[in-house]
């Protein structure tokens, strides 16, 4: 989705992936999962709904700058356009310029839901400017959910208001239930009017954020909690972190990676602590699979003035200097938009249940399980050249359904025209554990040596639905009796 102005004749979408019995439906949270009350709050809101990922949009405001803890990890950088995590923005706004921004990107954008604040530093820690960008939000464009993000130190003493504005999403970062553990992620917090450091601020945050959790959970507010995946730090302890907040209602639970690039300037970065390799990271993600508490698995990790589809990097596109003064709306492209996606979904429900029913037939033999990494370009489809892929959405297949393991970064290996080598071999190390690779065309070169890395290589399922496609690379698998999965790089 590069363009800006989307022609609806030129989209397909739908997608998904949640484990179900044989024969059922391989999806991701889905209609059928959900009462249709629940389902009207998450269908459209990217973040909360897998399947919703492929389809719907979603602008991070950069209206808080303030943060009123600090974490090893975090290193808060303005004027960056070249970084792609959290904390990291081009221009921060005021309430008045991001109305104007969000108006000329909903205009621009008819696939956009969700407006979120995430920073750069803590939505709370900036009340007045986060609440007053919601109120002209809610009041100019009341058709946008209001989303915010939070360290949750200061979230008891606003829950009124989260309220009042009718805010539905709120996402909380919770790394820690131990306070000792805390006390080496977070150096110091500011609380009531002081600096605290060490087990005292570990302790403050922590009965801060179980308060605040129980305060919006009680309110009926849906809550997604981020945990960074820390080696050595808090890996074994994010059992007890999700046990604590599936108690308290969470609706989901997002286990993130640390990124420790010493480049970044954090603390853990020059330190040397390392971050999580993709497996690493799918097997936390495993051990809390089946806890009662959803696990997001298809988070990008955005920067805090992100635009567009979660992937994309539309930002840059969107700065003040390119913003009318009075930019015009006109909702009649949204309206259009929502009904083909209703048509859309309704395909794609079909195409996952006849991929249920492959999986479920597939001949007893070959592999018990498949990893297959797809190129796509939204839309739940395979429908990305492999030189034009920034990151692959690894799936795991097996005879009971498929289910998104998560994204994995990679830069790009076409570079006007001809490959570069270096890239290639980075997107093989990416790849380990993989089996399949499905994109949308793939060169000769870069196919040959990708097959020589042990991958095996699929480009004729172009702008299929993934899991269509995956099932049936999965039936193939196994009446060929393929070898089990690889062992990870």
């Amino acid at each position: 989705m590069s363009g800006e102005i989307i022609s609806l004749t030129s989209i397909g979408r739908l997608s998904g992936s949640k484990r179900t019995t044989a024969g059922g439906c391989p999806s991701a949270q889905s209609h059928d999962d959900y009462d249709p009350a629940l389902w009207e709050r998450i269908k459209d809101h990217p973040c909360y709904n897998e399947q919703a990922h492929h389809d719907f949009a979603r602008v991070h405001v950069a209206v808080a700058p303030a943060c009123n803890i600090q974490c090893n990890y975090c290193n808060r950088k303005y004027d960056c356009s070249n970084e792609s995590r959290p904390g990291v923005v081009s221009e921060k706004l005021t309430p008045e310029q991001a109305l104007r921004k969000v108006t000329h990107i909903a205009a621009r954008l008819p696939q956009l839901s969700v407006v979120g604040i995430a920073g750069p530093g803590d939505a709370l820690a900036n009340p007045k400017w986060t609440f007053q960008t919601f109120e002209l939000i809610s009041r100019n464009l009341p058709h946008l959910k209001l989303c915010l993000s939070t360290n949750g130190l200061a979230l008891p003493d606003h829950l009124d208001t989260i309220k009042s504005f009718g805010i539905d999403h709120v996402t909380m970062t919770i790394n820690m239930i131990d306070p000792e553990i805390g006390a080496r992620i977070y150096p110091w917090i500011f609380f009531d009017h002081r600096r605290w450091t060490g087990l005292d601020a570990a302790k403050i945050l922590h009965e801060r954020q179980m308060a605040g959790l129980e305060g919006l959970t009680a309110a009926g507010i849906l809550v997604k909690v981020n945990s960074v995946l820390i080696p050595g730090v808090n890996d074994h302890h994010l059992a007890e972190v999700n046990a604590a907040i599936r108690a308290r209602g969470a609706f989901l639970h997002n286990v993130m990676p640390l990124i420790s690039d010493p480049a970044h300037g954090t603390a853990f970065g020059l330190g040397g602590q390392r971050g999580p390799t993709p497996e690493e990271l799918t097997e936390a993600q495993e051990r809390l699979g089946g806890s009662g508490v959803r696990l997001m698995r298809h988070c990008r990790q955005c920067r805090a003035d992100a635009v567009g589809l979660l992937g994309e990097s539309r930002d840059a596109d969107f700065t003040l200097d390119r913003i009318p003064e009075q930019p015009v709306l006109d909702l009649a492209p949204h309206h259009a938009y929502r009904a083909h996606i209703e048509r859309e979904w309704q395909h794609r429900r079909a195409a996952r249940a006849a991929a249920g029913r492959q999986l479920a037939a597939a001949a007893p033999r070959g592999p018990a399980k498949l990893r297959v990494a797809v190129a796509t370009n939204g839309g739940g489809r395979v429908n990305l050249h492999f030189g034009k892929a920034t990151e692959f959405l690894v799936y795991e297949a097996d005879s009971t359904g498929i289910r998104l393991l998560g994204p994995r970064r990679v830069e790009n290996y076409c570079l006007g025209g001809f490959g570069d080598d270096q890239r290639l071999e980075a997107v093989i190390a990416a790849l380990a554990g993989v089996d399949v690779l499905l994109v949308a065309k793939v060169g000769d070169c870069p196919r040959a040596r990708l097959e020589q890395a042990g991958l095996r290589i699929d480009d004729s399922h172009g702008q299929d639905y993934i899991e269509p496609a995956i099932a049936a690379c999965f039936a193939a698998a196994r009446q060929a009796g393929l070898p089990p999965r690889r062992a990870s790089a």
